[in-house]
């Protein structure tokens, strides 16, 4: 008999889940597969600087081109005023002037990060510092920005 309460409970949790589905083709869900990707990426850039992953040079370097081009797709996604649903603060669309400064930073940093890998020999103690200025760059727009 405990079954019973067991599979409502389950097909409730389930129901629920599916209320607070993303369009994949709205201007949240697009930003969000993209930030996904960001985060993919630079999640393996940094697990071979961490040492979770063996460093290759020539992997480094393409996910740095990789997450170069990423870095400049989000920000087209942010409509002029604030969705709905958003994992965003207000402050995106009241300051967007340091919203768009923030994006250029990061650009920027992702940038440097492809011409530190253009530089022969590439290796993970020449390449670390740029990295960290990417991920300093998103975290700074997180801090401010994001919403949780």
């Amino acid at each position: 008999m405990k079954l019973i309460p067991l599979s409502v409970l389950l097909v409730t949790v389930f129901a629920l889940a599916g209320c607070d589905r993303i369009d994949p083709d709205s201007p949240l869900g697009k930003r969000k597969a993209i930030y996904q990707q960001m985060l993919d990426t630079k999640e393996d850039l940094g697990g071979m600087l961490r040492g979770r992953l063996p460093f290759d040079s020539q992997s480094f370097a393409s996910g740095a081109i990789e997450l170069d081009e990423l870095s400049r797709q989000p920000w087209q996604h942010y409509p002029k005023v604030k969705e709905e649903q958003s994992d965003a603060r207000e402050d995106v669309w009241h300051k967007q002037e340091r919203f768009n400064q923030l994006a250029r930073e990061l650009e920027a940093h992702t940038a440097a990060l492809v011409a530190v890998t253009a530089q022969k020999p590439v290796t993970a103690e020449s390449v670390a510092p740029t990295f960290q200025r990417v991920e300093d760059a998103c975290e700074a727009c997180h801090k401010e920005f994001r919403a949780y």
